[in-house]
């Protein structure tokens, strides 16, 4: 039996038919859209590669089932930039050196933009390494991610992902 879900994904709408209703999002982004810029890290939402943003939230898109979410408004890595203008957070990281081998980046930078969105991030670094710990780096690049956000933070006031994008 074949389910029918239809969502928002990067502001384009898709339907897609499930054959399975165990699919995670992750898998649906990888496997069947050619999503490949969101990570599969752990498998089981503890590393945070995965972090996507539905509806404006961020969620492991690993634990999260693709059922479960029909009708959402889904924002991966690659719908982040508009064109060729990086989106501020991704612009942060670079200008911080706050990534190394890039795994986690993806995951990182979409989580990031989710806190800022949130009102979570601030000045602090502080705030900002415990909004950001679900969210680990292999490279241990953190000191680089928490300026990161906390710039992207100073350069988002007032903005939201849309209009950033």
């Amino acid at each position: 039996m074949s389910l029918s879900v239809t969502f928002i994904i990067n502001r384009v709408p898709k339907t897609v038919e499930l054959d399975d209703p165990r699919v995670t999002l992750l898998d649906l982004l990888r496997e069947r859209l050619d999503l490949t810029g969101t990570k599969k890290g752990c498998d089981r939402g503890q590393c945070g590669a995965c972090t996507i943003l539905v509806d404006g939230r961020r969620v492991n898109a690993c634990l999260a089932l693709a059922v479960s979410h029909d009708g959402a408004e889904i924002l991966t890595i690659e719908g982040l930039s508009n064109g060729g203008a990086l989106h501020p957070v991704q612009a942060a990281f670079i200008a911080h050196d706050a990534l190394q081998c890039g795994f986690c980046t993806p995951g990182q930078i979409m989580s990031a933009v989710g806190l800022i969105e949130e009102g979570h991030a601030g000045d602090d670094p502080e705030r900002v390494r415990e909004g950001m710990s679900g969210n680990l780096c292999r490279c241990a690049a953190y000191r680089g991610i928490t300026e990161a956000v906390v710039e992207a933070t100073r350069a988002m006031a007032g903005t939201t992902t849309q209009e950033a994008a």
